[in-house]
């Protein structure tokens, strides 16, 4: 493999959304200095919009980066960026839904709307200096023609990556590969592969998204996440590890996991 593949951990943001997970200030700064010291590429640690009690534990956090990037994620919605860039990160993610099914029941809006609005936030973050990644939520389940115009109203912008994201946890690998590849053909962004562990397959899926082209890939600690869980940081680096695509230590991601393994039961890995 030429090139190492990147990491964004989200142990702190989809991780958090495990029913029965929530940190404390003082565990999340435990988190963060523990995956910085592994060389995550990027962290991202919440969803600053949920209120001042969530910028603040943000900027506390962010005081412990030093390789690192801060990452918070946001809704295509002109609040939420204002909320974000309260909290000074290095990346505004921007998540959108992208099914129709989502588009429809969701937001209660059609294709144009969707896309209006993500021209707005993208437009607001980065007049104010921000990188911007994108997030295509419930990608697997959208219509590609829809996918490609998006790519297209995003060039202007020129976002840091795009998330591809197996939101309900549907593909399969053969199925991930295929549209990770379709989508590479259409993208001229650096591809990021979000999986979800509903069907058993996170690990597995991201492997072969990485075989299709993506470069960015989505992980937690413990494969910690909602519903199933999402795609587990150490046994992926595990994985990258025999096929060259990775140089960040096994032996501190270990330490990462059983950092997490202090606050979080037993219990949610005999889930998996």
């Amino acid at each position: 493999m030429e090139n190492k593949v990147r990491f964004v951990d989200t142990t702190l943001r989809d991780g958090a959304q495990s029913p029965g997970v929530a940190f404390t200030d003082a565990e999340q700064i435990d988190i963060v200095r523990a995956l910085d010291n592994c060389g995550i590429d990027i962290i991202e640690v919440g969803i600053p919009a949920m209120g001042l009690g969530e910028q603040n534990s943000i900027l506390k956090m962010k005081e412990y980066f030093a390789h690192s990037k801060l990452l918070v994620w946001n809704r295509i919605v002109a609040s939420d960026i204002e909320a974000s860039i309260r909290c000074l990160p290095d990346i505004i993610h921007i998540s959108l839904p992208v099914s129709e099914r989502q588009i429809s029941y969701k937001l209660h809006k059609n294709y144009s709307q969707v896309k209006k609005m993500l021209q707005e936030c993208a437009y607001k973050a980065k007049c104010l200096g921000y990188p911007i990644s994108i997030g295509f939520e419930d990608a697997s389940r959208a219509n590609e023609i829809f996918l490609a115009e998006l790519l297209e109203t995003l060039c202007e912008f020129e976002p840091l990556q795009i998330r591809y994201a197996d939101t309900v946890g549907i593909l399969t690998p053969m199925q991930a590969y295929k549209k990770v590849e379709s989508l590479k053909n259409l993208c001229p962004f650096a591809i990021e592969f979000h999986g979800h562990n509903d069907l058993g397959f996170a690990l597995a899926n991201t492997v072969a998204a990485i075989q299709a082209g993506a470069t960015i890939v989505d992980t937690t600690l413990l494969g910690l996440g909602e519903r199933s869980g999402n795609c587990d940081f150490v046994k992926l680096v595990q994985v990258l590890q025999k096929m060259n695509g990775t140089s960040i230590s096994f032996k501190e991601a270990l330490i990462a996991q059983n950092i997490l393994k202090k606050y979080v039961s037993d219990e949610w890995g005999s889930l998996l």
